[in-house]
């Protein structure tokens, strides 16, 4: 199995993420999901994978959510799950899935959880934020690389 992402290149979170991929030395299956978006099944299993509820992977900024009035805690999740394969935009970008498991990865260093190589340089976010050092090591906040 090679590392899946689930990726909008309009998106920095997203773009940082696909930068950490590649900077273990890992090339990715790359899925604009924008464009294909995964399954109703596929989606589920990602979110069942991760462990976490359908309305964790729910996007409400700039997307329908408001006029969708998807904030109703009374939706199902199969309700949730068809206004997101209507409105994949719905769904919160990255989710990553690698050997070592499923995640959502927001904020972009939490790729480094599950990516099974370790880094091979120093990456900074596009904002210039540090995540790894030069010795490929992750940076903790308010630690100097």
């Amino acid at each position: 199995m090679t590392v899946t992402i689930y990726h909008n290149p309009a998106c920095g979170t997203s773009r940082n993420v696909l930068g950490l991929i590649r900077n273990s030395g890992e090339e990715p299956r790359i899925v604009e999901y924008l464009k294909m978006p995964p399954s109703r099944e596929e989606l589920a299993d990602l979110i069942r994978r991760m462990g976490v509820n359908v309305r964790d992977v729910l996007r409400q900024k700039s997307t329908p959510y408001e006029d969708l009035g998807l904030g109703y805690s009374t939706l199902t999740d199969d309700q949730l799950l068809d206004a997101m394969m209507a409105h994949p935009i719905l769904i919160n970008r990255p989710i990553v899935m690698t050997p070592l498991g499923v995640k959502q990865c927001r904020p972009s260093e939490t790729v480094l959880d599950i990516l099974p190589d370790p880094q091979c340089a120093a990456f900074a976010k596009e904002n210039g934020e540090q995540v790894v050092n030069a010795a490929g090591q992750r940076v903790m906040q308010g630690v100097a690389a």
